[in-house]
């Protein structure tokens, strides 16, 4: 209806501007000289041999005007709608705008029950329409299809996003997200980590033959913090406040070796 409503006022400002002198007959021909293309082409032509025989009441521009919206206005409202819907797709969007803007489209298309489903579910992203397809249930109605699209689409979206975050706190250096079951303390040589299933793992920590594997200390600093034993992590137990040296844990072993 917009297109038809475009042309026919751009068709009367003309007449208005630069053929108001002229006959009525002349402004219906050059009305009618471009109207043209498809199936409104044939509608022009029927029409052309109906004003030859006499048998049409377009007698004006203005009758001209009105056949026109009565004739096409609906119909190339209803075949624009229809060709909206056979391209509108979800693309990047989300879901639910997809289905807002498809739902705008589909009012006056005189699309309903499965046409319209099918319509849907080729605008949709492939990865939400083979899961709801594949789905133990899957949606038999538009409404179904419609609500179940927008909260898998959701549901999708925030699973990417929280994926994402983790990712990031893991490669950050100092991230404090840890693996299940994992227990990190910070110990001279850096950071140890124990597994609670069994095991040990660690990072710029001793390696196999004792030695420390993370950055060396320049020998010719000054290191102020030396004699104080209450700043240090104990390797053994992982507890704050002393060294290996002077942990029970160590020293409860040895009494149990000497018996």
């Amino acid at each position: 209806m917009e297109e038809v409503s475009a042309f026919i006022n751009v068709a009367c400002l003309y007449i208005r501007m630069k053929m108001a002198e002229e006959a009525a007959a002349t402004q219906v021909a050059w009305v009618l000289l471009y109207v043209q293309g498809g199936i409104v082409e044939v509608w022009k032509n029927n029409l052309l041999d109906e004003l030859a025989k006499g048998e049409s009441k377009v007698e004006s521009a203005e009758q001209l005007f009105a056949k026109i919206r009565n004739d096409f206005g609906e119909t190339l409202e209803e075949e624009r709608k229809i060709e909206q819907l056979r391209t509108i797709e979800q693309r990047g969007r989300t879901c639910n705008k997809y289905m807002q803007e498809f739902k705008k489209v589909a009012r006056g298309s005189s699309y309903e029950g499965r046409p319209l489903i099918e319509e849907f579910k080729r605008g949709l992203n492939g990865a939400i329409r083979r899961k709801l397809a594949k789905a133990e249930e899957p949606p038999t109605t538009i409404g179904e299809w419609q609500e179940r699209a927008v909260r898998l689409d959701k549901n999708q979206r925030q699973s990417r996003a929280e994926e994402k975050v983790l990712r990031m706190n893991v490669a950050r250096p100092g991230g404090n997200v840890q693996p299940r079951g994992e227990r990190s303390y910070g110990g001279r040589g850096g950071q140890i980590t124990w597994r609670t299933e069994g095991g040990y793992r660690g990072r710029n920590m001793l390696n196999r033959g004792g030695a420390q594997t993370g950055p060396r200390r320049d020998p010719n600093t000054m290191d102020v913090d030396r004699g104080r034993e209450g700043d240090r992590t104990c390797y053994i137990c992982g507890k704050w406040g002393h060294m290996a040296k002077n942990c029970w844990k160590r020293h409860k072993r040895r009494v149990v070796e000497m018996l």
